[in-house]
């Protein structure tokens, strides 16, 4: 019986909070998860030293060949997600950049590492449930450039004004496992969507600029695929990987259901996507 009770106790801490009020989640992740960590950690032990954009290089190419998975992150109640055994492209781009982080900070244990992925993926690094996660790729630039993890190298690489009209979500409810479950959500949604709009801050590189603009891209760099799909406002992420004189990318290919290197260079994918318009360069800080 006493046994017991200390489990409850531990369970109990788990979720209570952090003494604010706060819930804290619990961390949702397998053995072979901690495994591929420590695999990881001692792979980059000797590249520690690297620049930032280097070390998620090194850590893109690491991650190369593991399968393709959508769908990863919806788990009810809303909890932090480690998935190292397969991704899409935005878990990729998400776990490289918190990879490199946890290297970076001289401690890389998974607990540094978890702490490093919720920053990124949440909105003020709080999970309380579904609504607090950065679902649109544009309010995780912004809302990770506030935090000082990011910078919009857009603009400043050549790109131009860019208006940003997001409404996928909100209006598509039943094609989110969440929404439908929780309905009321749904204008919550909505009012973060026409925030997000309603921003001035977003460039775009259009696609018969890119090759203009490429040689001002680093390897490491967050590459984005504006779409013109309605409602939506990137479609596709991926890392700069410059092959010789070739701006090319590394990204999670849903096609060849694995984590890759574009035989393609960056320009001949732009214009090969029918649904692209253009680029965002972000850079990892």
């Amino acid at each position: 019986m006493r046994k017991r009770n200390v489990l409850f106790f531990l369970l109990w801490l788990c979720w209570v909070g952090d003494g604010k009020g706060q819930v804290q989640p619990s961390v949702h992740y397998t053995k072979e998860d901690r495994a591929v960590f420590d695999r990881y950690v001692q792979a980059m032990k000797t590249k520690q030293a690297l620049p930032l954009g280097e070390l998620i290089t090194e850590t893109a190419q690491f991650f190369l060949g593991t399968p393709y998975a959508a769908s990863t992150l919806e788990k009810e109640p809303e909890q932090l997600v480690v998935n190292l055994r397969e991704m899409d492209c935005t878990t990729l781009v998400e776990t490289c950049v918190a990879l490199a982080h946890t290297m970076k900070s001289g401690k890389p244990s998974f607990e540094t590492y978890c702490h490093h992925l919720q920053q990124l993926r949440y909105r003020d690094g709080r999970i309380r449930d579904y609504t607090d996660r950065l679902h649109y790729f544009s309010d995780w630039i912004y809302e990770n450039e506030r935090k000082g993890l990011v910078r919009d190298m857009t603009r400043q690489i050549g790109g131009k004004p860019h208006r940003i009209s997001v409404s996928y979500m909100s209006a598509h409810p039943e094609s989110y496992r969440q929404l439908k479950s929780h309905p009321h959500w749904v204008e919550i949604i909505r009012k973060k969507e026409k925030e997000i709009s309603a921003r001035e801050e977003y460039s775009m590189i259009p696609e018969v600029s890119v090759t203009a603009c490429s040689d001002k891209m680093k390897n490491g760099d967050i590459v984005c695929f504006v779409t013109r799909i309605e409602g939506l406002d990137i479609s596709h992420l991926g890392f700069i990987y410059w092959k010789g004189n070739v701006p090319g990318f590394i990204h999670a290919s849903s096609s060849a259901k694995k984590v890759m290197e574009e035989s393609r260079s960056l320009t001949q994918y732009v214009k090969a996507i029918r649904t692209n318009i253009g680029l965002m360069i972000v850079r990892s800080e």
